[in-house]
């Protein structure tokens, strides 16, 4: 009793911290997305957020920590799961049980995961440069150029792109267990399950224009 109440509480920990992900993905894009449209606009957003006494040391730290939790209690549902396929072994039959994606989440997690140590070196550890290591002046309207600059090289967009296929990979699978694993399961799981389907090919796709597009229309 007490290891399925444990394992059932790693499943729903683990639901909880990606659905708090997905949550922080939206936010992203949606910032992100007025960079395509309005370049004072994405301008004045950015600069909000990161000179937001709330976001920079409540939220953020938040965000770092649900980040590694989210993985870190991936890698350990992971190798449970290695562990109980190895015990029963003759009953499991990898493509008959489970979809290309339930069984390869751990891969796309790791892809993720190095995209994320790239982002945070392209984007966060510069930034933490300016405010706090150099100390630079406020300017509010560097954060457009800067965004545009990242996306010049065809091999960083590659990247990205790549990257981000893998996200919608992960996230097909992921975003509609996490609503099964805390107990959603009803009369709307059907329209739920089309709209985590959507979020997830609809938000990492969107991702991949804003970079092709910076990147085609930064010369």
């Amino acid at each position: 009793m007490t290891l399925t109440a444990s394992s059932i509480g790693r499943k729903v920990t683990m639901a909880l911290s990606g659905i708090f992900l997905v949550l922080f993905l939206t936010q992203h894009f949606s910032i992100n997305l007025l960079s395509v449209f309005s370049e004072s606009l994405f301008n004045q957003v950015s600069h909000f957020m990161g000179n937001n006494p709330i976001v920079q040391f409540i939220l953020q730290p938040i965000l770092i920590f649900g980040v590694l939790f989210h993985f870190v209690m991936g890698f350990v549902l992971e190798l449970k799961n290695s562990k109980s396929r190895g015990v029963k072994y003759a009953n499991y039959k990898g493509g008959t049980n489970a979809s290309w994606m339930s069984r390869n989440m751990i891969y796309s997690g790791i892809v993720i995961l190095s995209f994320l140590g790239l982002h945070f070196y392209d984007f966060w550890v510069p930034e933490m440069n300016y405010k706090y290591v150099e100390v630079l002046p406020l300017n509010p309207d560097r954060y457009f150029e800067e965004l545009v600059h990242k996306f010049e090289s065809p091999v960083r967009v590659g990247i990205y792109a790549l990257s981000f296929v893998f996200l919608s990979l992960h996230l097909l699978h992921g975003f509609a267990s996490s609503f099964q694993s805390v107990g959603i399961n009803n009369k709307y799981s059907k329209a739920l399950k089309s709209f985590t389907t959507a979020f997830s090919l609809v938000v990492p796709l969107g991702f991949v224009f804003i970079a092709l597009f910076h990147h085609l229309t930064a010369f």
